[in-house]
């Protein structure tokens, strides 16, 4: 059960195994594109290449679909990103359950964005686990974890990438553990919970007032998608750059200030530095680009809003 790309390679991962995987549940193919066609999502496409029944109900909270879902009389359900809530009918229906593979070390970022949150609060360290789950918001029983350290200037889409490849090892790890029965699972602890709330479009914009390490950690943690961004008058009218790359700079000057390129003053963080350089970006409608490819086209004014 699964949607997103991130799920592929533990489905890849449990059919290398030798498991047989009954059925492929997924969210139902969304209109996209200008032609509005609908677009299988990634595990939807995985699971037809290995010839896999696939099912995209809207709700698993009908009659019809927790008789659906018991008729495949599995013996354990994979949940990777799913998106869908797991109503009690279905969470109760395998034999030895669900297993999640959740991106975070819970219960620290429990919910929607665990990687975008990790790095947008400069944690330098993560992982991926997987529980035993229940009816709660990922407050399931961990059955096993793996760390790995966030970078300075990781974006999200790398450790989104490098998590995935973790977690589909540590699910096939797992499956075998339940295979021998030596799957055991330890109640998470009731201290340092935190959510990770799903990213919005609003708080993408970026705020020079902040320290200039929150900025930085800003852009990576929404970089590539959905992208910190800035406005500025280019010509006229003010257009959306996006930052998807950025280290922090020594300089200093007022927040807001371009100082040097597209070296940007912040509010100072404790270690003085009150800056951020950006290293890629890109305009509304426009391929990503270096700093200096873009600062060829293109003249910033001294301020920035």
């Amino acid at each position: 059960m699964g949607t997103p790309d991130f799920a592929v390679p533990t489905l890849a991962e449990i059919i290398g195994q030798g498991h047989e995987v009954v059925a492929c549940y997924t969210r139902e193919p969304k209109p996209k594109g200008r032609g509005l066609e609908p677009q299988l999502s990634p595990v939807h496409k995985q699971a037809q290449l290995f010839g896999i029944p696939v099912f995209t109900p809207k709700s698993l909270r009908t009659e019809e679909a927790a008789m659906q879902f018991a008729a495949h009389d599995a013996d354990v359900a994979v949940v990777v990103a799913y998106g869908m809530i797991l109503p009690p009918s279905i969470l109760q229906s395998p034999r030895e359950g669900c297993l999640n593979l959740h991106g975070s070390l819970l219960p620290r970022w429990r919910g929607a964005a665990p990687i975008h949150r990790a790095i947008m609060a400069g944690d330098t360290q993560t992982g991926v686990m997987v529980m035993r789950m229940d009816e709660g918001l990922d407050t399931g029983a961990v059955t096993m974890g793996e760390t790995c350290a966030i970078t300075p200037n990781m974006t999200t889409g790398e450790l989104h990438d490098k998590l995935m490849r973790l977690g589909a090892d540590l699910m096939g790890r797992a499956l075998a553990a339940l295979s021998r029965g030596a799957l055991n699972a330890k109640q998470q602890v009731e201290t340092g919970i935190t959510y990770a709330a799903k990213i919005t479009k609003e708080e993408a914009r970026i705020d020079w007032s902040l320290p200039a390490s929150e900025v930085h950690n800003h852009i990576r943690g929404l970089s590539p998608f959905p992208g910190a961004f800035f406005e500025v008058d280019l010509g006229g009218s003010l257009t959306r750059v996006k930052v998807l790359q950025s280290c922090i700079s020594n300089l200093n000057g007022e927040a807001g200030t371009v100082l040097d390129g597209l070296t940007i003053a912040c509010g100072q963080n404790l270690e003085g530095q009150g800056a951020v350089e950006l290293i890629k970006v890109q305009r509304a409608g426009k391929s990503a680009m270096s700093a200096d490819e873009f600062l060829k086209g293109n003249k910033l004014p001294k301020t920035l809003i």
